[in-house]
């Protein structure tokens, strides 16, 4: 979601800033601004010194911000810039970041100018939950608000604690705020200085002494270090409740008990945060490239797989040091426990069937979002299996947090970042190597989600004695050949641009799917609607006559994944209730199916029947029905409207 990027330098940092934001596109966003200290650069570069905060919004794409910032000559040393996903607010000028508060009684809601310097700066991502409380209190004293927003807020409590020291004024403040947040701070009495805090949401320092960067004693603030790719490789992520204070050659970090006379110690890591992987090369879209991308990603996230081990998902430890041993930990427990938001969840469902038939492990799947506000029934010798791209999605991390405080403290993540607060708060964890994804509905992050949670099916099978070795032999030799599966199947791109023709003058769709491909129908019915904007619904086939049946005419599309599997039968029986409703359709048949086209029914026959690993098969053609939907619709297939790519608000 919102992005952040702040730095403290001696050359002109705007440049970076906005290439910051850029790279921080594919979070999604709906506005986009940047501010620096006028007085932060060496005077004789203008003939004289500038004084002040500097600004400049947009709630254009960041392209639009940078021709604005070079036709206002908004530069300087010390700064700011935030890429804004709307929660508090609709998308507008006055609700960009970064805030300005101008102090008590310092400005009438009539003479707020977009260019009159403001005395504090701020950017901020999360959700501040008493923002109301603080909003009046500050209202009471003489603060005028310009925007709706609840981070305005957090702006004008730093102007009022402000008494010379701008680490002490972000300490003070962050102490009433409840919520979440990670902001970073700047203000017009210290040119040279960027103060920053976490809490529930995150943040990372970058040290200036790292590959790109070419100013000594410069340091950088990011919520991503994809943000800093290039700049520089020497990565410190802030803990949970972490402040940070930015000047020339030096940095500070004080922990959550806010000890200020000992610097926190939080360990530096070389992190090579390519910006080559964002470069979208002969496709048109990053969705397509990502899709595309699934036969490497899938055998990235296999390499060094010589055999199913517990060792695989033996954690790292919260600095970076060996964790967890699984072994002992798959010995112990005796149910799974399955936590994630989105398409993760639906890679979670999936493995469901597999956990329980392969593993014999009894499994729930819970919604991360709703899982912490219901009543459950905790068991300490349950597996807590979190799922995220991100690592960072704040639902999710919510949920972990809430069941490791009612006793489970068996936690593992299936994560694409190695470095996120998801591994890092996880005794275990398989990483997934699907590459940086940029485009905000996500492909190869799902299907390399699967082949991890496969794997972690074959290990918890293994510890409990229910993988033999000619067992174990057999399902490594069908994932590896996966890639060269995958490629076989993105060759039926040509057949889906054709049902994507049709389903663009369409404004509704059914999936339907039996069993382990029940999720990948949910799957399929979610990216069609999240990019093409077309409602879609998804069904295990056998509830059709259970009310959805009554949604079926020749304007209803309905794909059905028909897999050559034990409830093959079935799913034809629900095919001819559709047929006999005048219903058109679109049938992903494996070969020996004998599933054939014909009036009303559309089949593309898949190259071949994968078994239990058939999800991840079935699912790349939904992929490119909606891919190519949204491209004969015409709509913006990587940034959909509303959306964001890594949700770290709740």
């Amino acid at each position: 979601m919102c992005g952040i990027v702040g730095a403290v330098s001696t050359r002109n940092i705007v440049p970076i800033l906005v290439q910051g934001l850029q790279r921080l596109e594919y979070r999604g966003y709906d506005s986009c601004g940047v501010a620096v200290h006028g007085a932060s650069l060496d005077a004789t570069r203008h003939g004289t010194e500038r004084g002040g905060l500097q600004r400049a919004r947009s709630t254009a794409r960041v392209a639009e911000l940078l021709a604005q910032v070079q036709a206002e000559h908004v530069d300087g040393a010390t700064g700011i810039a935030h890429t804004r996903w709307a929660t508090h607010g609709a998308p507008a000028v006055h609700n960009a970041h970064p805030h300005f508060s101008y102090g008590a009684g310092g400005a009438a809601q009539a003479d707020i100018d977009p260019a009159r310097p403001g005395r504090v700066a701020l950017v901020h991502n999360g959700i501040i939950e008493n923002h109301e409380e603080l909003r009046r209190a500050l209202q009471a004293r003489g603060y005028v608000f310009a925007s709706q927003t609840d981070t305005e807020v957090i702006a004008h409590l730093v102007d009022s604690h402000y008494s010379g020291d701008l680490f002490e004024a972000v300490q003070a403040t962050v102490a009433e705020l409840h919520g979440a947040y990670a902001i970073a701070v700047i203000h017009k009495d210290e040119p040279h200085r960027v103060v920053g805090a976490r809490a529930g949401s995150p943040l990372i320092l970058g040290v200036g002494s790292g590959t790109g960067s070419s100013v000594a004693g410069e340091h950088f603030l990011a919520s991503d270090a994809m943000a800093l790719a290039g700049v520089t490789d020497q990565i410190v992520y802030l803990e949970e409740g972490d402040l940070v204070d930015l000047q020339l050659g030096r940095y500070w970090i004080v922990g959550q008990d806010r000890t200020a006379l000992t610097p926190a110690q939080r360990p530096v890591r070389t992190v090579q945060a390519h910006s080559g992987a964002a470069e979208l090369g002969p496709y048109r879209h990053y969705m397509q490239k990502e899709i595309f991308e699934q036969p490497r990603a899938i055998a990235d996230t296999l390499e060094g797989v010589e055999g199913i081990v517990p060792e695989l998902f033996d954690g790292i430890g919260q600095h970076g040091q060996p964790g967890a041993a699984a072994w002992r930990v798959f010995k112990e427990i005796d149910s799974v426990l399955i936590l994630a938001c989105g398409t993760s969840y639906y890679s979670g469902c999936t493995a469901k069937y597999w956990l329980e038939e392969i593993a014999g492990i009894p499994t729930q799947v819970e919604v991360a979002s709703e899982y912490r506000y219901r009543t459950s029934v905790p068991n300490p010798r349950t597996l807590v299996v979190t799922i995220s791209q991100s690592g960072e999605t704040a639902d999710t991390l919510a949920a972990l947090r809430h069941a490791q405080s009612l006793g489970m403290a068996h936690t593992l993540t299936i994560c694409n970042v190695a470095t996120s607060a998801m591994v890092r708060e996880c005794k275990l964890a398989y990483i997934t190597r699907a590459g940086v994804e940029i485009g905000v509905a996500s492909t190869k992050a799902f299907t390399t989600q699967l082949a991890g949670l496969f794997l972690l099916t074959l290990a918890l099978a293994q510890s409990k004695g229910r993988l033999s070795e000619v067992q174990e032999a057999a399902h490594l030799k069908t994932m590896r050949h996966l890639p060269v599966a995958l490629q076989a199947v993105l060759a039926l791109e040509p057949q889906l641009i054709s049902w994507a023709e049709d389903f663009a003058r369409m404004e509704n769709a059914l999936f339907l799917g039996r069993g382990l491909h029940y999720p990948i129908a949910l799957e399929g019915a979610l990216k069609l609607k999240e990019i093409s904007y077309i409602h879609a619904e998804a069904y295990p086939a056998g509830e059709l006559k259970h009310g959805p049946l009554a949604l079926v005419t020749s304007a209803m599309p309905v794909v059905t994944v028909a897999p050559n599997d034990a409830l093959l039968e079935k799913l034809k029986s629900n095919m001819q209730e559709v047929r006999a409703r005048a219903g058109v359709l679109y049938v992903l048949a494996d070969a020996d199916t004998r599933i054939e086209s014909s009036e009303g029914i559309h089949v593309i026959r898949m190259p071949e029947h994968y078994g239990p690993l058939s999800p991840l098969l079935h699912v790349v053609p939904l992929q490119l029905l909606a891919y190519h939907t949204a491209c004969a619709r015409g709509t913006d297939v990587d940034k959909p409207r509303n959306l964001a790519k890594s949700v770290t608000v709740e």
